[in-house]
């Protein structure tokens, strides 16, 4: 049997010490790539011997098996930085993923939530105990903010400047910017740390803002869990994720008159076009307006 595990370590290793990805998308990597190795193993397929018909056949394979194309699109990706990273380190000298376009794939609309449903949601916790100060508080931030799940459960103390009310966020690619938190946010935030968060600790140390009864952050899997009970108890009927109030949040920015360039930066997208979809988003939004209130909609 063909260990391919060493190359694909090396190629992670220096993807992280290059491009500081998070631990989420280098798992993505490894997937894929472990994926691909599987489905080779009869052929005894060797990464560094991969041809671009090889490639074909995998993704063709993807195809008779109903693997969306989205999900094909990012094995693609995922393909394309392994091969550039096997011709710069001279593994390889001819990069077989040349001329491989991506499947098109279609751009949906992000799921949102109303003002109303986000209202609903956020006095969803029991604010009496200490769980409820402390989920509260993280809805609270997940909505002010509009960050990734991943960036809320791993803020630490020292990420907080309460006097200036805003939150120093390592992004993706460790990149920084600041996000103002908003009234209501720190103010939550602080009735939750003066309340709640040592009563969760005991005598535990946490550098972590939001904190578990046995002291350590809440993870992702936890965190989309509680959103899921809060959402049922709010009454909300459709299907809501932490990803939701991301969505959210930069969709009642557009709808209220915020440029796209500042909701950009507020997001943390690289890329002006990811955040372009949110113009669809408040475009959907008055068409449906004008649908419902114009005379002649």
């Amino acid at each position: 049997m063909i260990d391919n595990t060493i190359i694909i370590d090396a190629f992670l290793d220096d993807t992280w010490l290059e491009s500081g990805l998070s631990q989420n998308t280098l798992s993505a990597y490894r997937s894929d790539l472990k994926k691909f190795c599987e489905w080779g193993e009869d052929s005894k397929l060797v990464l560094e011997q991969t041809s671009r018909e090889t490639i074909l056949d995998y993704l063709a394979f993807r195809s008779d098996k109903n693997f969306s194309a989205r999900s094909t699109a990012r094995v693609t990706a995922t393909f394309r930085r392994f091969f550039r990273y096997l011709l710069k380190t001279e593994r390889i000298f001819i990069d077989p993923m040349l001329e491989l376009k991506s499947p098109k794939i279609s751009r949906s609309l992000p799921k949102s939530l109303s003002e109303s449903d986000v209202d609903r949601l956020l006095n969803a916790p029991d604010l009496t105990t200490a769980l409820g100060l402390r989920d509260a508080a993280m809805l609270e931030t997940l909505y002010a903010t509009g960050l990734r799940v991943t960036e809320l459960v791993s803020l630490t103390l020292n990420q907080f400047d309460s006097i200036t009310g805003l939150v120093r966020v390592i992004g993706k690619g460790s990149r920084e910017r600041l996000v103002p938190l908003g009234m209501e946010c720190l103010d939550a935030i602080s009735e939750y740390i003066e309340q709640a968060r040592t009563e969760l600790l005991g005598m535990r140390q946490s550098e972590f803002v939001f904190v578990t009864r046995r002291g350590t952050s809440m993870t992702r899997q936890a965190f989309w869990q509680l959103i899921k009970r809060y959402a049922i108890a709010s009454g909300i009927s459709s299907s809501l994720s932490p990803h939701t109030l991301r969505h959210a949040f930069a969709t009642h920015l557009i709808n209220h008159g915020a440029d796209l360039r500042s909701v950009q930066m507020l997001l943390g997208h690289s890329d002006l076009s990811t955040t372009q979809i949110y113009t669809h988003v408040a475009t959907a939004r008055l068409q449906e307006l004008h649908k419902l209130h114009h005379p002649r909609g």
